[in-house]
């Protein structure tokens, strides 16, 4: 009689039959196998990967550099400066109120605000000139924070201060130097001086030329309490000098003349916005479509490298897949192989990439004596883009190798 015997499969069989899960690191290790076996081509790989990576920073780095040097020149030419003074009246002249720059300040786009005024005095080389002899020069009381307010800089000694504005002391434009035959100021020899109504006053500095404000190249500027104490100055400014945001230049223009003189409002002129605002608003506007565009297109170049590799790689590798699907590989494992790969791939191509176009954006910038700028956003989007873009390109490769059954992989292979 013969007997059948029906082995019943016990629970450690069952759990035998179950996929193997691999860790995370045994998954690192497998996605780095075809990486390490095939060190020529995964180089070549992660190359084409790093250059569209470094062409996206590069596109976006070297015109972000020339957009900021183009904007610094637009802001050299006043984009955020405003000037107020009242509206000439030869018969009657107006006033500003002593305390319309401290009105002005309280402005909340208001960043900075300072002023000069004429004192109506005459200024001569020394007391030996005639006095009839007009030098065509202006005396104005300045407030201590006038330079950076009108964007000019001391070409030869120094400013005034909190401590020398309360002292006879004057700097000199750099028409009035010419003027009065300074040059420049000697560091070492005692400080020359001019004679201003009738008062000797030490010359501290000499401004360089001031295109915003050619007014103040043709005067001499002396401290706003010296003048005070010394010139009989009433303390009236004549014209204000505002920088506020960019962003609030009209809506700051249109307060203000109700600031500066509550009671006759119409009797102040405020400059209107320089043309160099709009021109630097549309190169803003032109400047981020830009880099949008070449952004985007550079990703999609990397993109495409890295699936033309991955589906090369999977054709090439076929008696790999086959020989591991006989062995046992199930084919999440495949996949998880393949998407692991790309997705080194695209990292290690990433970060040479960041790294080579960082450096090429600092060097061309440099060359042309721009400032270097190079947008942390790109560099974050470069990095981050090159594994997403490897990630999504890795799964059609990934899942076509899955499917390969062991037979048709070793048969093609």
């Amino acid at each position: 009689m013969n007997t059948t015997v029906t082995a019943t499969p016990t629970a450690g069989t069952e759990a035998n039959s179950r996929p193997v899960r691999l860790a995370p690191l045994d998954l690192l290790g497998l996605g780095l196998l075809g990486i390490r076996t095939r060190k020529m081509r995964a180089a070549l790989s992660a190359l084409g990967i790093s250059i569209g990576i470094a062409t996206m920073i590069v596109v976006t780095g070297i015109p972000a550099s020339s957009q900021k040097a183009l904007l610094n020149e637009l802001s050299a030419m006043g984009t955020n400066m405003l000037q107020a003074q009242p509206v000439p009246n030869p018969n009657s002249p107006v006033l500003l109120p002593p305390e319309s720059v401290d009105m002005v300040r309280r402005i909340g786009p208001v960043t900075m605000a300072s002023a000069v005024a004429n004192t109506h005095a005459t200024v001569h080389r020394s007391d030996r000139v005639d006095p009839s002899d007009y030098a065509g020069l202006t005396i104005l009381a300045s407030e201590v924070n006038l330079l950076p307010a009108i964007n000019a800089e001391v070409r030869s000694g120094r400013f005034l201060n909190a401590a020398t504005e309360r002292f006879p002391t004057a700097v000199l434009g750099s028409v009035a130097a010419t003027r009065l035959g300074f040059a420049k100021l000697n560091d070492r020899g005692p400080a020359p001086q001019i004679f201003i109504n009738n008062r000797w006053f030490t010359v501290i500095g000499i401004l360089a030329r001031t295109p915003l404000s050619p007014d103040i190249d043709r005067s001499v500027l002396v401290g706003w309490d010296a003048a005070r104490a010394q010139l009989k100055f009433d303390g009236h400014p004549t014209v204000i000098y505002i920088k506020a945001r960019e962003s609030a230049m009209e809506a700051v223009r249109g307060v203000l003349p109700a600031t500066v003189y509550p009671q006759l409002p119409g009797m102040v002129q405020i400059s209107r916005p320089s043309d160099a605002l709009a021109a630097k608003r549309a190169t803003q506007t032109t400047f981020s479509a830009l880099f949008l565009g070449l952004a985007g297109v550079a990703l999609l170049v990397g993109g495409i490298g890295v699936a033309n590799t991955m589906v090369i790689s999977v054709l090439e590798r076929r008696r790999e897949i086959g020989l591991r699907r006989a062995l046992g590989a199930n084919r999440g494992q495949i996949r998880g192989q393949f998407l692991t790969e790309s997705v080194v791939l695209s990292a290690l191509g990433g970060v040479a990439g960041t790294v080579l176009g960082v450096l090429a954006t600092v060097g061309y910038a440099t060359y042309q004596h721009w400032p270097p700028v190079v947008p942390l956003t790109s560099v974050a989007e470069g990095f981050g883009g090159a594994v997403l873009v490897g990630m999504i390109a890795g799964v059609y490769p990934s899942i076509r190798a899955a499917r390969l059954t062991p037979t048709e992989a070793l048969a093609s292979a």
